[in-house]
């Protein structure tokens, strides 16, 4: 059976309704991940749940250590991947408490360890990223929304920055120009080195907020609190759902 891993991330650091198996806590040659790695049974499979911030919600988004994190989980037999996490709506569809699937993704990030392929150990390796995203987990999540009956947008181009702040009303707007619908901070290099080591990755965007110069007033965490709780409810339910299918 092919074993499924889910990484959380804001809004979501332990996995409703997981029945805990057992906990890993894994070392890698580069360095320590989030989090211990849980296996449990959710909807009578059995998963691996990674809280990408770490539990609790300590570790900001540039200082994850991404690279220890998708080397763990390989580590554990994992080969396909569906990384959850909040981010900021761009577009007009990508109103608060929506859940989107995207398809692309552009990496406005810097200075982070976004390979496993830089010393003398690896050849120089270049993967092919023209589909960052899996098609057959997103298809897969696509079909499971429409089961469970959750609206959701099946495409999406999701813009990675570097963080921990938000972004400026002009930056959005570059971004939007770049053909963003979608802002967050961990999509990268998170997808590009679960392509490396060859595990299926889909990715699950819950809106938590409009991006920086789209709402009228300031960006607030009581917001995106609210919103996230709303988003996570039907984030569950597209889980549950999903996994039944795979």
């Amino acid at each position: 059976m092919t074993k499924l891993a889910i990484i959380g991330g804001t809004g979501l650091t332990q996995l409703r309704d997981l029945i805990i198996i057992k906990r890993d806590k894994l070392s890698t040659p580069y360095g320590s991940p989030s989090a211990d790695f849980i296996t449990g049974e959710l909807n009578q499979k059995e998963v691996i749940f990674l809280a990408r911030h770490g539990c609790p919600h300590t570790i900001a988004p540039h200082q994850i250590n991404y690279r220890a994190n998708i080397w763990g989980l390989k580590q554990l037999g994992v080969e396909q991947i569906v990384a959850v996490a909040a981010v900021g709506g761009i577009t007009e569809e990508m109103v608060p408490a929506h859940i989107a699937i995207p398809d692309q993704i552009i990496d406005y990030s810097h200075g982070r360890r976004h390979t496993f392929f830089e010393d003398e150990n690896y050849p120089v390796t270049h993967i092919d990223f023209t589909y960052p995203y899996s098609q057959k987990l997103r298809s897969a999540l696509i079909s499971a929304a429409a089961k469970a009956n959750i609206n959701i947008s099946p495409i999406g181009t999701y813009g990675c920055t570097q963080g921990p702040r938000l972004e400026t009303a002009a930056e959005i707007k570059r971004m939007e120009k770049d053909g963003c619908d979608l802002v967050g901070m961990t999509g990268m290099p998170e997808a590009a080195l679960a392509k490396e080591l060859a595990m299926d990755y889909a990715a699950i965007s819950v809106i938590a907020n409009w991006a920086a110069g789209k709402s009228a007033g300031e960006i607030t965490m009581t917001e995106i609190e609210q919103h996230l709780h709303v988003g996570m409810v039907n984030i569950a339910e597209l889980l549950k759902s999903f996994i039944a299918l795979v």
